[in-house]
């Protein structure tokens, strides 16, 4: 599968899907469960004056964990500091806690890929807002405490199950994002398009919701893409017409396939059936896909579609 369509954000879109996303929940579509536990939690911390508890948020890429944790830092009027969880080394936690000021948000993108050291340093952070810090070795070593102010970490991961049982044991509220349906996709749609200043059907919309795999930022990524031909080739509306054309000429199916993608070039009948890791290492293989990918690099959405699974 070409890059066009995979659900992780390129470098290149950061500006774009920033300038997309919603900042406050009441705007937030879809995950009406999440919406609404994160939102009682969120009064009660504003009207208490405390900080959030921990929130890990778990689910596959593209489907809003980072607009939540912006989202979190927006609802409580707080700063927010944005860390990766791989760039992370031991030193650097101890530089960011203790610049943190009371109540704000730190949120570690692939929290999962945290460095061991780095992440046991972390653990009476989270739990007592105390930092201890190691002098020397041997009989010679000193320990020294920092208090720190009560803060909120807020997690994202892909995969749950890399994470440490006492890492995940320390967030007070665990969400797991699933995939949206075509009509919330829809209602998204018709959103960035007002915020990027295109006229949309609805029908159009629905068309580039029902080719964007349930992931919110394959649709908004259709959507560029159609506006740029709506501007090129036409009047600069999106109508059913030009998305239909746009979509042909990205070559992307009903299914949200491309055309020629590495995944879906010699699928056939045996993809019915294949509902363990063998049977999807083999897929991966029959389609030139390494066993390191089939785990790394499988697309939950894009599998569900070629086993046809709800």
């Amino acid at each position: 599968m070409s890059q066009f369509l995979a659900p992780a954000l390129r470098p290149e879109e950061e500006e774009a899907e920033r300038s997309l996303r919603p900042r406050r929940l009441d705007d937030f579509v879809g995950q009406e469960r999440v919406k609404e536990q994160l939102g009682i939690a969120l009064d009660a911390a504003k009207a208490r004056g405390e900080a959030l508890d921990h929130v890990l948020l778990a689910g596959p890429p593209g489907l809003g964990k980072t607009t939540l944790a912006q989202i979190v830092r927006e609802e409580l009027g707080v700063g927010l500091r944005t860390v990766a969880g791989p760039a992370l080394e031991k030193k650097d936690i101890a530089a960011i806690v203790t610049a943190l000021e009371p109540r704000d948000v730190l949120f570690v993108d692939e929290i999962h890929r945290l460095n061991r050291s780095a992440e046991e340093i972390l653990y009476p952070a989270l739990e007592d807002f105390r930092l201890d810090i190691v002098f020397g070795q041997g009989a010679a070593a000193r320990t020294l405490t920092l208090d720190l102010p009560p803060f909120t970490l807020v997690g994202a991961t892909t995969r749950t199950g890399l994470l440490t049982t006492p890492l995940r044991d320390r967030f007070g509220m665990t969400f797991r994002l699933g995939y949206y349906d075509p009509g919330q996709l829809g209602t998204i749609v018709r959103r960035s398009a007002g915020i990027l200043g295109v006229e949309i059907a609805d029908d159009a919309a629905e068309e580039i919701a029902s080719r964007s795999r349930g992931t919110p930022r394959i649709a908004n990524r259709i959507l560029r893409r159609v506006r740029d031909v709506a501007e090129v080739r036409h009047a600069g509306a999106i109508t059913t017409g030009v998305a239909q054309e746009a979509l042909e000429l990205l070559e992307v199916d009903g299914r949200g396939l491309e055309r020629g993608g590495n995944v879906r070039a010699g699928v056939g009948p045996e993809v019915v059936g294949v509902t363990d890791e063998c049977g999807l290492r083999k897929l991966f293989q029959k389609c030139g896909k390494t066993a390191e990918a089939t785990v790394e690099g499988a697309d939950a959405g894009l599998l569900r579609h070629l086993l046809k699974v709800n």
